[in-house]
């Protein structure tokens, strides 16, 4: 648990707040998508392409690995700078 300050009420108040590890992107959050995939009977029919597509989540194939990227350069601040990726992959 962490410390953090908050900002709410259109930027007008601000409170601390203890935060716990964020789990809505990166491999935490590919590691719980794929839990819950597991978890999903094989004949449950799946809505995907904003619903006007279907498959059995049985016929969804295996999730690759992500491919590293650690090297290469990565813009960053409007394009205007860049720096070497750290990504590893996994």
């Amino acid at each position: 648990m962490v410390k953090v300050r908050k900002v709410g009420s259109r930027g007008t108040k601000s409170y601390v707040k203890d935060e716990g590890s964020q789990n809505w992107a990166g491999d935490s959050y590919r590691k719980i998508e794929q839990d819950k995939m597991m978890k999903t009977p094989k004949g449950e029919t799946m809505h995907l392409g904003r619903g006007v597509r279907t498959t059995k989540a049985g016929n969804l194939p295996e999730p690759k690995d992500r491919l590293s990227t650690e090297g290469m350069t990565r813009i960053t601040g409007r394009g205007t700078s860049s720096r070497k990726s750290k990504n590893k992959g996994s």
